[in-house]
């Protein structure tokens, strides 16, 4: 299943695509799409309803993350092989872990805001993990049973902030609008392999990133048998699992985003996403 949140910021509903494409309203069945509506009987529910049954939505309507009230927003840094060998790191023994703030959440077409005195606006197409259950030490032969299901994450990244500001990555990854979620959330059981899917990412047309799941260091299994050693996941927790090599830090010389500049992403069977750069006022 294809699940979504749509309607105005903070004001977002509950929906699904259908067989043709179309959004319809889940209001009827799930209050939102977060929490308790993630758990495997919650799901079970949606997926035995007739969906054609449920009212058609306006094709026009924005897009919200396609998780409500997440919280927790973990990511995983230099998770492909390739692109720490790009940022001139080395390949991590373990998972490194940071967090991006919750605020930084929005929708999947909405506009990406360069803060206040960035210089080294950056991107990063990665795939999200969703939560769909309490984990605390998880087995790893266990873990995907923890998983509701996946999505599209731009992990947009002030490298200024980031890596010349002193202290942790937290400052150049958690401003306002930095972590776009969506458009949906697709359930595990239509991801045949988390760890051979295609995602790609352009700006202004020109394809930067190309790359696929399948060169992650650490796989969605791993990392929420990992994560759950140090911290419980809760429903609706979201894990960003890192980014192939592509990004504007390592090209040379570096390219970073400015005012009117388009991002497209997506990943293989989860959808696009398209965000227009603009400064923050």
């Amino acid at each position: 299943m294809k699940l979504l949140r749509y309607g105005n910021p903070g004001q977002e509903r509950p929906g699904i695509v259908d067989a043709q494409g179309q959004v319809r309203d889940l209001s009827a069945l799930v209050a939102d799409i977060g929490g308790a509506a993630l758990s495997a009987e919650s799901l079970q529910t949606i997926a035995n309803t007739s969906i054609d049954s449920l009212p058609l939505v306006d094709r026009a309507v924005r897009l919200g993350p396609c998780v409500s009230s997440v919280g927790k927003f973990i990511c995983i840094g230099l998770n492909y092989a390739d692109h720490a060998a790009e940022s001139g790191m080395p390949v991590p023994a373990e998972p490194v872990v940071f967090m991006k703030a919750t605020s930084a959440i929005t929708g999947p077409n909405d506009p990406i805001i360069k803060p206040r005195n960035s210089t080294k606006l950056d991107w990063e197409v990665e795939l999200g993990i969703v939560i769909g259950k309490h984990a605390s030490y998880v087995e790893l032969d266990e873990a995907m049973d923890y998983i509701a299901g996946y999505c599209v994450i731009n992990d947009v990244s002030e490298r200024n902030f980031q890596l010349e500001r002193g202290g942790q990555w937290d400052k150049g990854k958690g401003c306002d609008s930095f972590g776009p979620i969506g458009p949906y959330l697709v359930t595990k059981d239509e991801v045949a392999d988390p760890l051979n899917l295609q995602l790609w990412l352009k700006v202004n047309g020109k394809t930067f990133q190309d790359g696929s799941t399948k060169h992650m260091v650490f796989g969605p299994a791993f990392l929420v048998h990992y994560l759950s050693q140090f911290m419980s996941l809760q429903p609706g927790d979201v894990i960003s699992t890192g980014t192939p090599p592509g990004v504007g830090l390592g090209q040379n010389p570096p390219v970073y985003l400015h005012e009117g500049d388009v991002v497209e992403l997506g990943i293989e069977g989860m959808g696009i996403q398209k965000q227009i750069v603009v400064n923050a006022q």
